[in-house]
């Protein structure tokens, strides 16, 4: 492990609390960042300046790396819609997934193949990260956790949800959590019956998590059609969903869930006590709602295009008034707007194709501009025969998507383009003024 960079400061759960809560009452005019973030990080406040784009490397297409770009997003600013900079990290591993820490001054982003984690600097210069530290180890100080996949900021660290383990290469994984210097803390496995992984997200007012599951290591570095011509490595997907003590990291529940659950988005609202997911492979919407005795149910919420056409659903944001639900499904390129003011009875609103495939979409906090990617994952791209790799953005006026910018990612040489996060310039040194107040109590 190598390692340059400064001691991270901790920003503490009330202080957090605070900031996550506010912006929940305060309406959608008052912030712009991405609706999907932990509620233990601040948010930035007007428009966004960057959005912060992980990328996997192509053979042969410029240095063959993943890379961290960045595209200007401000369109007062002359760089609007252009690449800002682009940090390569040296060989393709699968880059996926990245998140932001609670005080926002770095990114941690992860590769499912060898289970290497980077953390780039994005405060010292927002416009040009830089990487400062490498972990390289992940596997050996976890004890076998392989797939590093979603990074959500707790205070004072880093929860890392996994995909597989280093065994068998299947679908038993873990949570494992680091502290904000990069420094291994523990590992805490999948329970019996549930031991597949994916996403976690946590409804703080409630001390509520949730996460969700997927396939392991031997599946998800397939090709797509080889994969689901194999009728056994098709039987090795989770359908499983967990609910947590949150502070106690205790299970509380577990759901049965068929056909791999994907992202999870709970409610942002304090008082709406429910979250959606959508099932990959059975193409459904599900709704966890919190019941009067406060333990939680799964719900069937409906169908998501034509399932028997496997339009594959994977990341959905939920705006944030909880009014539209916004459901990319990569097969087909679509993005499907779902009026759920009524949770137990979405609507279909709206839908737009993106792509000839899409996956990752990031929605502003104000609800008026929507990004999207094309990549989900190495050898599963291009199924279609169509293998566009971009980044698009939109504006949404609560009827329909209008375009503003795009960037083909294949012509530029980046590769293709998974994860998004936002940035602000100098959001870092208002982050870093943020008092401290102790860590998260589990």
């Amino acid at each position: 492990m190598t390692s340059t960079a400064p001691r991270i400061r901790r920003i503490g759960l009330a202080a957090l609390l605070a900031v996550g809560v506010a912006a929940s009452w305060l309406g959608p005019r008052a912030w712009a960042d991405e609706t999907c973030q932990s509620p233990y990080m601040p948010k930035i406040e007007g428009q966004e300046d960057y959005v912060y784009v992980w990328t996997l490397g192509i053979d042969g297409m410029g240095d063959g790396s993943d890379k961290l770009v960045t595209v200007g997003t401000n369109p007062k600013r002359p760089d609007y819609g252009k690449v800002v900079s682009s940090l390569s990290v040296g060989g393709r591993h699968e880059a996926h997934h990245a998140g932001l820490t609670d005080d926002r001054r770095h990114l941690w982003a992860g590769g499912l193949d060898d289970s290497v984690i980077y953390l780039f600097d994005i405060a010292t210069d927002p416009a040009k990260p830089r990487l400062v530290k490498t972990i390289d180890d992940f596997v050996e100080k976890t004890g076998g956790v392989v797939g590093p996949h979603g990074f959500y900021a707790l205070p004072g660290r880093m929860l890392i949800s996994a995909l597989s383990n280093s065994t068998d290469w299947g679908g038993r994984t873990a949570l494992v959590e680091y502290n904000n210097d990069g420094e291994y803390i523990r590992t805490i496995w999948m329970p019996e019956g549930a031991e597949y992984g994916y996403d976690a997200r946590v409804k703080a007012e409630l001390n509520r998590m949730v996460t969700s599951s997927f396939t392991g290591h031997a599946n998800y570095m397939r090709k797509l059609p080889e994969l689901m011509a194999d009728a056994e490595a098709m039987k090795n997907f989770g359908d499983s969903m967990v609910v947590w003590d949150f502070h106690a990291r205790k299970v509380l529940q577990k759901f049965h869930v068929p056909g791999a659950p994907l992202e999870i988005r709970w409610a942002l609202r304090p008082e709406h006590h429910y979250a959606f997911t959508a099932t990959a492979l059975t193409s459904k919407l599900w709704g966890i709602f919190r019941k009067d005795d406060g333990s939680f149910e799964a719900v069937e919420l409906g169908d998501i295009g034509d399932p028997s056409k496997t339009p594959l659903p994977v990341d959905i944001s939920l705006s944030a008034d909880d009014r539209f639900l916004f459901v990319d499904s990569f097969m087909d390129g679509m993005v499907r707007v779902y009026d759920v003011s009524k949770p137990r009875q979405p609507r279909l609103h709206y839908e737009k194709k993106i792509g000839p495939q899409v996956n990752m979409v990031s929605q502003s906090w104000d609800g008026e501009r929507l990004y999207f990617t094309s990549s989900l994952l190495g050898n599963w791209d291009g199924t279609g025969g169509d293998d566009a790799q971009f980044l698009k953005a939109y504006t949404w006026n609560g009827e329909s998507l209008t375009p503003t910018f795009e960037i083909d990612f294949r012509k530029e040489e980046l590769g293709r383009p998974h994860i998004m996060r936002f940035g602000q310039i100098g959001f870092g040194k208002s982050a870093a003024r943020l008092p401290e107040r102790g860590e998260d109590p589990g």
